[in-house]
């Protein structure tokens, strides 16, 4: 039987495919939540409760297109670890939310997982293609509806590409967490050079940003969302897997110092490095961005969460080089500000995340 994902099935648990002959798109669509919030642990990855608001994907808390989206509340080890937003088409995360609460940990090697219930099996968390060959009999499963280590693995180096992270290893609180973040449905196609370079050391500033993130009980806590916007030029991993446009990544936090909320976000295209930062941005900068892509009024955010205020206009420190003038665009030659803490190149000690993604 088909069961709501990540919640406690009313018989004995089994492993199982849904084998309706003809019905498959039935039975996928009988065995997912509409709303994130239906998981209510799932719920604590989101500003009081509130996913982002995408008209025609998620809109006011609900999937849309339920044959197409899937709300997965990522599990591991009997713990959701952070949720994300699933496109079965495009077979990449529309987004992934989650908590981050302090410095991460580091990488150890890790084995590719996916999601089993996106494949209609009747198991609760994240598994590797072979532990699920194992529970299935010791049978091959088919990987229909996400993409698949081959998928990867066949062409990857080919292209140059990184299976690039939305939720970062290195953001994680704990090593399961760490480990939770290699599921597949957790990454895309990402331009090598660009993963390896603007955005690996965008992710290492961004932590220090988050450091000023404290809650009343002086408690680092920030809510993030990274996301990937589909291309639309049919750019293909694989004859299965989009290969997204854009990469995004924003925040939300309170800072007890100041006492007030504070947010910003960073975006680029997902091409060759050209040797440009991405500058921090104000979260009413980016979802004027996302706007153009997806033609509609996009909300990553609560209200409570600035539009026109970023991190360094809070903490009053100079947010440019004298001169220049951030432009709204993500990207730019100007020298990003150090919030707090040393700022260091991308290398094997860095606190960048192209290290979690290169394998």
């Amino acid at each position: 039987m088909c069961w709501v994902p990540n919640q406690e099935p009313h018989t004995e648990l089994t492993v199982h495919h849904c084998h309706f002959p003809g019905r498959e798109k039935f039975c996928l669509k009988m065995c997912w939540v509409n709303k994130f919030s239906d998981v209510p642990d799932c719920e604590k990855f989101f500003l009081d409760g509130q996913t982002p608001n995408l008209p025609g994907i998620l809109d006011g808390g609900t999937v849309q297109n339920q044959n197409r989206y899937k709300p997965i509340c990522q599990k591991y080890k009997t713990i959701y670890r952070f949720a994300t937003l699933y496109d079965t088409t495009n077979r990449i995360p529309v987004f992934s939310a989650y908590n981050f609460t302090g410095p991460g940990c580091n990488r150890t090697s890790q084995t590719w997982m996916i999601e089993p219930q996106l494949e209609n099996f009747n198991i609760k968390e994240m598994k590797t293609q072979q532990e699920l060959k194992v529970l299935n009999n010791k049978t091959d499963i088919r990987v229909d509806h996400q993409a698949a280590d081959a998928d990867y693995s066949a062409t990857i180096s080919s292209m140059d590409l990184d299976r690039g992270h939305l939720f970062p290893c290195k953001a994680t609180p704990d090593d399961d967490t760490v480990r939770s973040t290699f599921t597949l449905t957790n990454v895309v196609p990402q331009e090598r050079g660009f993963n390896r370079g603007r955005w690996c050391k965008m992710e290492g500033r961004f932590r220090v940003a988050l450091m000023n993130c404290k809650n009343n009980n002086n408690q680092i806590e920030a809510y993030v969302v990274t996301g990937a916007v589909p291309n639309d030029n049919n750019v293909i991993l694989n004859n299965r897997v989009n290969i997204p446009d854009l990469m995004w990544t924003a925040f939300c936090c309170y800072n007890n110092k100041i006492k007030k909320w504070m947010a910003g976000a960073y975006w680029g295209e997902n091409k060759k490095d050209n040797g440009k930062i991405l500058n921090l941005e104000t979260l009413g900068a980016l979802e004027v961005k996302l706007k153009k892509s997806y033609n509609v009024d996009i909300k990553v955010f609560h209200d409570k969460c600035p539009r026109k205020v970023n991190v360094q206009q809070v903490e009053h420190v100079d947010e440019v080089e004298p001169g220049k003038k951030t432009e709204g665009s993500g990207e730019g030659s100007n020298k990003m500000e150090r919030t707090s803490g040393e700022l260091k190149e991308c290398d094997d000690e860095d606190g960048c995340d192209c290290d979690c993604d290169e394998k």
